[in-house]
């Protein structure tokens, strides 16, 4: 093979390394970038999750010491929270597959 065509393959070779290096530097700055948005994300929520609920309340007297009429209470307290749950579920539900259809269409 004459030297010139050695030379277009060698020309050829290091310029596709260098546009691999730098597509392999770009994505790896994207990348870096989407980490850091995540690991904000998850660090504000952890520190959330570390304050003092001041809602909490202070512990309840065990159930088997109360009246029948408080265990109902908090039976039907916790099962309107189930309820509630649900169709907030529920709601979150409809909200995306009505997303969804829109968005496909």
């Amino acid at each position: 093979m004459p030297w010139w065509v050695w030379l277009i393959l060698a020309l050829f070779m290091l310029g596709m390394l260098i546009a691999g290096c730098v597509y392999a530097a770009v994505h790896g700055m994207r990348a870096l970038h989407d980490i850091s948005k995540t690991g904000a994300q998850i660090s504000e929520r952890l520190g959330r999750m570390g304050e003092h609920d001041s809602t909490v309340q202070a512990p309840q007297r065990p159930i088997f010491t109360e009246p029948l009429r408080v265990a109902a209470e908090r039976y039907s307290d916790a099962h309107v929270e189930v309820i509630e749950r649900r169709q907030r579920r529920e709601e979150r539900h409809v909200r995306t597959w009505s997303h969804w259809s829109t968005f496909n269409d």
